[in-house]
Order: structure tokens, then sequence, then C-alpha cells
């Protein structure tokens, strides 16, 4: 039996698409929506930074732009509820360019297209007490820096 050039062709393009299939999740991981609600409950690992895990090569569900954990005043127990505010001014100044509800553990992520640089969070906690940062962001990863090098965030 003589294989002709297309067989050989489909074969190798078949062993090719099995080889890739194996990293398919990973190389569309980015590709995924992924972002807290208020009340939602499917979120996990507060206070750990979320973006070791939710990147491009991590195992978690897409990849976040904007993450972290809110805390109540008392820094033992996490908000159920909330809202993460970016402006373009430090203390809740300036224009307000995004929205990032707190889900019911604490925790507020979105892999939506987020350009952060240079914005001032401002967080609201249920009771509609806020908190601002004085100083712009340089992460995204949020408790990359809170819970670790400085305070974990605490509102009421």
């Amino acid at each position: 039996m003589q294989v002709s050039k297309i067989q050989i062709f489909l074969g190798v393009l078949l062993v090719g698409g099995l080889f890739t299939l194996g990293s398919c999740k990973k190389s569309w991981a980015c590709h995924e929506d992924n972002i807290s609600s208020l009340g939602a409950d499917d979120s996990h690992n507060k206070g750990m930074n979320c973006m070791q895990c939710h990147t491009a090569s991590g195992e978690g569900e897409g990849c976040f732009n904007v993450a972290g954990t809110i805390y109540q005043s008392n820094l033992q127990n996490t908000v159920n509820t909330g809202k993460v505010e970016l402006y373009t001014g430090p203390n809740g100044t300036g224009t307000l360019k995004y929205t990032i509800d707190i889900d019911s553990k604490g925790n507020f992520y979105t892999t939506a297209n987020v350009d952060y640089t240079g914005l001032y969070p401002k967080v609201t906690g249920p009771s509609g007490a806020s908190i601002s940062m004085g100083s712009s962001l340089t992460t995204g990863a949020c408790n990359s820096c809170h819970g670790n090098i400085t305070g974990k965030i605490g509102i009421d």
C-alpha cells in the first residue's frame, strides 16, 4: 500500500494537534472571564497573592489584572460585601475609572482589561465607610504588598 503526500500531511497535522492539545488550556487561560461580584462565594485563598496562580502559566481560572482581599477593621475576618474603585486622583479624587465588587468572602478580582497604572484605589465597606490610598498603584496584585510588606486592608 502506497501512502500519499496528503495522508502524510494529515498524519503530521493530527500528531502535532495531539501534542499541542495538552497546552491548550493555558494558551487560552487569559481569555477566560473571571470577575468578582456581590454575593458570590466561589473565590478562595483569602489574603494570598491571587496573581501567583491567576496568570497565563498558573493554575487559576483566568488571568487577573487587579485582585486582593479586604478585611473587617479587626483584621481577623474578611468583609462580605463592598467595592474597590480606582480613581485618577489620590484619596478618591479625580475621575472614577473602574469599580470592582467585593464578593462574600472578602475577595475582589477581575480579568477585565484594567490599566491600573497611576490610579488610586478607594475601598468602600459594608457600612458605607471608605478608605483610600494616597499613592498610585504600581501593581494590580494588591495582596503582594498588603498583608506582606504593608498592613492588611481593613474597613467596616
